[in-house]
């Protein structure tokens, strides 16, 4: 049964268990443990000079909910965004290779597409899916079907185009992580603010303690978040740079290496 799954959906579901258990474990053994040490350290020091300024915490600013479950969205992220970058530099590496060895001066004619296009199907399924094989075994075909080489090409260029499209629609979950991201800081704003207004009463007696803790889980969670958010956008930014690239680097690839080699005489 599992066999039916795709790779990376198999992929994609074991990271994320994965990031939940690191960060969690991380969370429970490190951040909370000295959060707390270092919010009684602060009452104390408070207790006794109620002047006293307030050092910052690193694990003051990241104990909550939300700061953790923006760290496990962001690893989960950072697993998928890995996976995609390690297909671009697979596809990329074969534009390094002769693909197609056709030395200046080779015409290949309709009747000879078939036996330039057989090695490609005898490549092993994983790269023979690859984008530069199909795109190249494709123009071959309709070379061969057509013999026009305009259709040709206008075949390497729809195959690109719907190559890039294709890239493009599957960015959108790592898009929704860097949406929800934010959300979820934004989401511990709300909770922050709530709690210190129902604090307010305290805060009216003079124990600001509560008040103050709740306004630093409001800002804090959107802090955490919206930094994380930027980071996860440029990583994401810089992966669709690389798969245009790579799909452009593809037809340019067909195109100098494969049909201008092509005559219909």
């Amino acid at each position: 049964m599992f066999r039916h799954f795709p790779v990376e959906f198999v992929y994609q579901f074991f990271a994320l268990i994965f990031a939940v258990i690191l960060v969690h474990g991380a969370y429970v053994s490190v951040v909370r443990p000295n959060a707390e040490a270092e919010l009684a350290e602060q009452r104390a020091l408070v207790a006794q000079q109620p002047d006293a300024e307030v050092p910052a915490s690193i694990y003051v600013m990241l104990k909550d909910y939300e700061q953790e479950a923006c760290f496990v969205l962001m690893l989960w992220a950072m697993a998928i965004l890995g996976y995609k970058w390690v297909v671009v530099l697979r596809e990329r590496g074969l534009l390094e290779n002769d693909l197609l060895p056709l030395t200046e001066g080779i015409k290949i004619l309709p009747e000879d597409a078939r036996r330039y296009a057989k090695p490609l199907e005898s490549l092993k399924p994983a790269l023979r899916n690859l984008l530069l094989p199909r795109a190249v075994f494709q123009t071959l075909t309709r070379f061969e079907t057509t013999h026009s080489v305009q259709d040709a090409a206008t075949a390497t260029s729809s195959l690109c185009e719907n190559e890039g499209e294709r890239l493009d629609s599957e960015l959108a979950q790592i898009r929704y992580i860097a949406w929800a991201i934010p959300s979820i800081g934004f989401i511990g704003t709300v909770r922050g603010i709530g709690n210190a207004l129902g604090l307010a009463h305290r805060a009216v007696q003079g124990d600001i303690t509560g008040v103050t803790q709740n306004l630093g889980t409001a800002f804090n969670s959107t802090l955490v978040a919206l930094l994380l958010s930027i980071v996860l956008m440029f990583l994401v930014h810089q992966l669709q740079l690389a798969q245009e690239r790579l799909v452009l680097d593809t037809e340019s690839y067909v195109n100098d290496r494969l049909t201008r080699h092509l005559r219909t005489s």
